[in-house]
């Protein structure tokens, strides 16, 4: 399993402002973190990038679990947490987002 990209702050802000206008395209069902919504997650990250996951749970601990969960199986980056909204970023081998340098 490949390691998270490390973000600087100058590339965690330009991926802020991408994200800002994205709806999240994978939403947290009753049924939790299934294998088909991490698959979902992972098809969702090689084709975008930068995706938006919504966790709807209330429990906040349990969320952070779910983060948590997500970002060790995708070995996507965490961008930010708003809410209940977890933004995530992952190169893909097309790399269609070009990052600032440090």
């Amino acid at each position: 399993m490949a390691n998270a990209v490390t973000l600087s702050n100058k590339q965690k802000q330009h991926l802020k402002s991408l994200a800002h206008s994205l709806k999240p395209v994978v939403l947290l069902g009753a049924n939790g973190l299934t294998e088909g919504v991490m698959a979902e997650i992972e098809l969702a990250l090689e084709h975008h990038e930068l995706i938006k996951v919504k966790v709807p749970d209330e429990d906040r601990e349990l969320r952070e679990q779910i983060y948590a969960t997500i970002l060790a199986h995708t070995a996507a980056t965490k961008v930010q947490v708003v809410g209940k909204i977890l933004t995530l970023y992952k190169p893909s081998n097309a790399q269609k987002i070009q990052l600032p340098r440090q």
